[in-house]
């Protein structure tokens, strides 16, 4: 879902066949650096889990030579992009999955902000504050739904603590940092509910559709259990 929502904005706002510059913070194992490194665009990657850059580099060796000259990948922080890069350098800057796992999330956004060029794109992917009570209110826990109205964390998968964000105050803060939402989707506003043992249905696709138009249809997308943010640099 999120590769698609992000090519549709990309489409939507440089000319076809233009080669882009893209930050990828929080790159992980390289999925998303590589596939727009493919895809022609030169593409930086930031990671600080060591065995992550590992895994990203070891994806890397594998790619022909042509899509390995487009990626570079830095072992780091991302809150430390001023450090490595110049203001403006990119015109995509991802930074999905990661603000969940920052404490204080503000500095953080304020400069990757600093790292897209002017009309560029930031694209954020972050927890969803405002569906944490769907699961326990779904599963028949009503105790926990009424925690979870106010809440700004839930335990996921792997039993880890991650906090998350409400719309409201990411578009706040976007405005803030001169790069105001432009467009905002749902992610997993079906699936994020279903048991974790659940196995994936035979129709694939049919679920892939029905998760992508609920993804930018109110007031489904409300209560996604991710939201992915698209805001443009003025």
């Amino acid at each position: 879902m999120v590769t698609r929502q992000l090519d549709e904005q990309i489409s939507a706002r440089f000319p076809v066949g233009r080669r882009l510059r893209v930050l990828d913070v929080g790159t992980g194992q390289g999925v998303q650096a590589l596939r727009l490194a493919r895809a022609g665009h030169q593409v930086t990657g930031v990671e600080q889990d060591p065995a992550m850059v590992s895994a990203a580099r070891a994806a890397l060796a594998a790619e022909p030579r042509g899509i390995r000259d487009r990626v570079r990948l830095v072992q780091g922080d991302g809150r430390d992009t001023g450090v490595h890069f110049l203001p403006g350098s990119f015109d995509v800057v991802l930074c999905h999955g990661v603000l969940m796992h920052v404490e204080e999330p503000d500095p953080l956004l304020a400069g990757l902000a600093r790292m897209v060029a002017p009309g560029g794109l930031l694209s954020l992917l972050v927890r969803n504050a405002d569906a944490l009570a769907m699961r326990p209110g779904l599963g028949g826990d009503w105790a926990g739904a009424l925690n979870a109205f106010d809440a700004t964390a839930r335990r996921d998968g792997l039993g880890q603590e991650v906090r998350a964000d409400r719309l409201r105050t990411l578009t706040a803060t976007l405005d803030g940092i001169g790069a105001p939402l432009h467009a905002w989707y749902g992610v997993r506003v079906f699936t994020d509910t279903a048991a974790d043992d659940v196995p994936a249905p035979d129709d694939l696709g049919t679920l892939l559709a029905a998760e992508e138009r609920a993804g930018r249809t109110d007031p489904y997308r409300g209560v996604a259990g991710l939201l992915h943010l698209c805001g443009v640099r003025g």
